[in-house]
């Protein structure tokens, strides 16, 4: 490669220039030269602490995994004859679940005869998905796979923060006040 397209730290264009010459500019100014586009013709090389880049680099990658967060998925499972209370009590861990940020599978199980009556599971089902509306979203309607009926509900995006002046009982006068 005698001849290469030289970009300074500044990312300023310097210009197509000997190979030996960009290394002298480099070594002048302390910084490293780095090839970035080896396929251009000439190839494009640019003056950089080379360190510094990757130190950086490797921080941003850090703080991207620590805001990353695993897909969870909890499961909620249910029968078809599960009586009104007991399926409040499902739906609140369901509704916990949800809070948290993980998604919910909820099954419901048949046995026997119960097959017969999917109906009943599809409607247990949709209300479920009725009481936790506020804080999930459908990903997969009701289907069978297998004896088992399973929806899956993922949490919807949480709401902006508001501000202590949006609040409406921040900005209504305590009568005191007045």
């Amino acid at each position: 490669m005698p001849e290469v397209r030289l970009i300074d730290e500044d990312g300023t264009h310097i210009g197509v220039m000997r190979t030996r010459d960009a290394l002298e500019m480099a070594r002048e100014r302390g910084l490293d030269l780095v090839e970035v586009q080896p396929n251009a013709s000439p190839p494009v090389c640019r003056l950089m602490d080379y360190g510094k880049f990757r130190y950086e680099e490797s921080r941003r990658e850090r703080e991207s995994r620590k805001k990353q967060r695993a897909v969870v998925v909890k499961e909620v499972r249910l029968r078809p004859k599960i009586d009104d209370h007991d399926l409040a009590t499902k739906g609140r861990q369901a509704y916990r679940f949800l809070q948290s940020g993980d998604k919910v599978k909820i099954s419901v199980l048949f046995r026997g005869r119960e097959i017969a009556h999917q109906d009943i599971g599809e409607g247990l089902l949709n209300r479920l998905a009725e009481q936790l509306a506020p804080v999930a979203v459908v990903d997969q309607a009701p289907h069978m796979e297998g004896r088992t009926m399973v929806m899956m509900l993922s949490p919807k995006a949480p709401a902006p923060e508001r501000g202590e002046s949006e609040r409406p009982e921040a900005n209504e006068g305590s009568g005191a006040e007045q």
